[in-house]
């Protein structure tokens, strides 16, 4: 009983989002933008697959609006985007949760396509941005990245095998 309840608790979960948020924020050479992998998103989806009975729509659109402020973007941005992603991810948890590794990194390149379209809709509504290739390259890094990103998590969670 002892382990359920460090498993499913609240400091784990917001740990990991604020490293997350300081490895979205640290500031990379032009080159290398396009290859960081979508964090943020990444870790929320895990938590939303792992705990969604904690963890879900409004902690999406908390943690987008903590994403705004941290990277400056158009406040609401991340929100929207994160909040609409923790929403299908804990629609789909129970189905991405057995899924083996190659189709949950599938199903990742799906949310975080969704998270980057949503993003750059927002962004091309308020501002001139071109559409460019460079700009859909972290969502395949950031589904190639999964795997590491969810054994990470498990580990940190307390459950070893995955």
């Amino acid at each position: 009983m002892e382990s359920r309840v460090a498993a499913d608790g609240i400091g784990v979960v917001v740990f990991s989002l604020v490293v997350a948020g300081i490895l979205a924020a640290i500031p990379l050479p032009e080159w290398a933008i396009g290859l960081r992998p979508a964090w943020v998103p990444l870790v929320l989806i895990y938590w939303v697959i792992a705990i969604p009975h904690r963890i879900g729509v409004v902690s999406g659109w908390v943690v987008g609006l903590f994403l705004d402020a941290l990277t400056g973007a158009v406040l609401g941005q991340n929100a929207l985007a994160l909040g609409l992603v923790a929403y299908i991810a804990y629609v789909l948890h129970l189905r991405i949760r057995v899924f083996p590794i190659w189709q949950q990194c599938l199903s990742i390149l799906v949310l975080v396509g969704i998270y980057q379209l949503v993003s750059i809709l927002v962004m091309r509504a308020v501002q001139i941005t071109p559409w460019t290739f460079w700009y859909w390259v972290s969502v395949v890094v950031s589904a190639l990245v999964w795997p590491l990103v969810s054994l990470a998590l498990s580990y940190l969670r307390g459950q070893r095998g995955g």
